[in-house]
C-alpha cells in the first residue's frame, strides 16, 4: 500500500478572513489612488483634514489663550511676534488671542453642523428608503411631509425657533436637522424607488429575503455614494446657516464663541481692526471652497461612467477635453 501524506489545511474562515483583509485593503488603495490624481480634491480633502484635527485637539493645545483677557495689547495688528507666537493673527479689543479664539471657534462650529448633518442624513434617508422601497401611501405621507418642511425658508424657519425658544447649540443642530431632513428623504426616495423594481431585488425577494434586509444589503450600498455627496454638499449649507444665525444674534452666544460670531462682533471695527472678521469670515469660506471641491470629486469618484476621468493624468485629461476624443 501506498503512504499518503497529510498536508495541513488552514480552516476555511481564515482564509476568507484574509480575502476580506486583502479586498478592503486594495478597495481603500484604490480611492486613495483616485484622490491622488485629482491634485485639487487632494488639497481639499487635506484642508478639510486639517480643519478637523484642528477641532479636535486644537482647544487642548492653545488651553485658555482665548478666553485670557490682556487690555494692555488690545487690538494689535496681526503679522508680528512682537507679542508672542499666540498673537501673530492680532487680537480683539480685550486682548485675546484672535488664532486662539479661531481654534476654539473651529470646534463650536463643526460641534453644530457635523451633528446637525449626520442626524438629517440618517432619519431622512431612512425614511426616503422605506418610503420608496415599499411605494403607495407610505410613499405619498413621507413626501408631503418633507412638502410641508420645505415650504418654509429653512434660514427664516431656524430664525423664527430660534427666537421663540432660547437659542443654543441643541437648538441649532435640532433645527436645521429638521430643515434638512427632505434632502435626504427626497434623494434616497427617487433612487430606491428605481432600485426597488430592478432585477437583483426581484431575485433577492425570490429567495425569501426580508424587506429590511434588501434595504439594507443591496439598495443603501448603491444609494449611499449619493446621499455622501449630498451630506457633503449640505455640510457646507448648515455651516453657514449656522454662522448666518450666529451673525444675526441669534445662535450661538457668549461666552462661547464660532466663526459667524466671531464675523459679528468684528463688524463693528472693521475700519479700524479688519482683521476681527477677516480671519473668520476666511476660514468659513476656505472650509466651504474645500469641502465642494471634495463633493464634486466624490460625485465622479463614485460614479462608474465617469471615474475614468480621474484615471488619467491632468495635462492628457486637458487635452482630451480640447479635442472631444476619449483617451483609450
Amino acid at each position: 500500500m501506498t503512504q499518503i501524506d497529510l498536508v495541513p489545511v488552514k480552516p476555511t474562515t481564515a482564509i476568507v478572513g484574509e480575502d476580506d483583509a486583502g479586498t478592503r485593503k486594495s478597495a481603500s488603495s484604490k480611492w486613495f489612488r483616485l484622490l491622488v490624481n485629482d491634485r485639487v480634491a487632494a488639497a481639499a480633502a487635506c484642508v478639510l483634514g486639517l480643519v478637523f484635527l484642528t477641532a479636535i485637539f486644537g482647544p487642548m493645545l492653545v488651553g485658555d489663550l482665548a478666553t485670557k483677557i490682556d487690555l494692555d495689547n488690545s487690538n494689535q495688528a496681526p503679522f508680528t511676534f512682537a507679542h508672542g507666537w499666540a498673537n501673530v493673527l492680532g487680537t480683539d479689543p480685550l486682548g485675546r488671542s484672535m488664532l486662539a479664539r479661531l481654534i476654539v471657534a473651529c470646534q463650536t462650529t463643526l460641534s453644530v453642523a457635523i451633528p446637525a448633518v449626520v442626524i438629517s442624513a440618517v432619519v431622512g434617508s431612512a425614511i426616503g428608503m422605506w418610503a420608496g422601497y415599499y411605494r403607495g401611501w407610505r410613499e405619498t405621507v413621507a413626501m408631503r411631509i418633507a412638502d410641508v418642511i420645505m415650504s418654509f425658508p429653512s434660514l427664516l424657519l431656524a430664525v423664527v425657533v430660534l427666537y421663540v425658544f432660547s437659542p443654543s447649540a441643541a437648538n441649532i443642530v435640532l433645527v436645521l436637522a429638521i430643515t434638512r431632513i427632505p434632502v435626504y428623504l427626497r434623494t434616497a426616495r427617487a433612487e430606491s424607488a428605481e432600485l426597488q423594481s430592478r432585477v437583483f431585488v426581484d431575485a433577492a425577494r425570490t429567495f425569501g429575503a426580508s424587506a429590511n434586509s434588501i434595504i439594507w444589503r443591496h439598495v443603501l450600498p448603491i444609494v449611499l455614494p449619493t446621499l455622501l455627496t449630498v451630506a457633503t454638499l449640505d455640510f457646507c449649507y448648515v455651516m453657514l446657516a449656522e454662522s448666518s444665525l450666529s451673525f444675526l444674534g441669534i445662535g450661538i452666544q457668549p461666552p462661547d464663541v464660532s466663526w459667524g460670531l466671531m464675523v459679528s462682533q468684528g463688524r463693528t471695527y472693521l475700519h479700524t481692526a479688519w482683521w476681527l472678521s477677516f480671519f473668520p469670515g476666511l476660514a468659513i469660506v476656505i472650509t466651504t471652497v474645500s469641502a465642494t471641491i471634495l463633493a464634486a470629486w466624490a460625485r465622479i469618484a463614485t460614479d462608474p461612467a465617469q471615474r475614468w476621468r480621474l484615471t488619467v493624468p491632468q495635462k492628457r485629461l486637458s487635452k482630451f477635453t480640447k479635442t472631444g476624443k476619449r483617451l483609450s
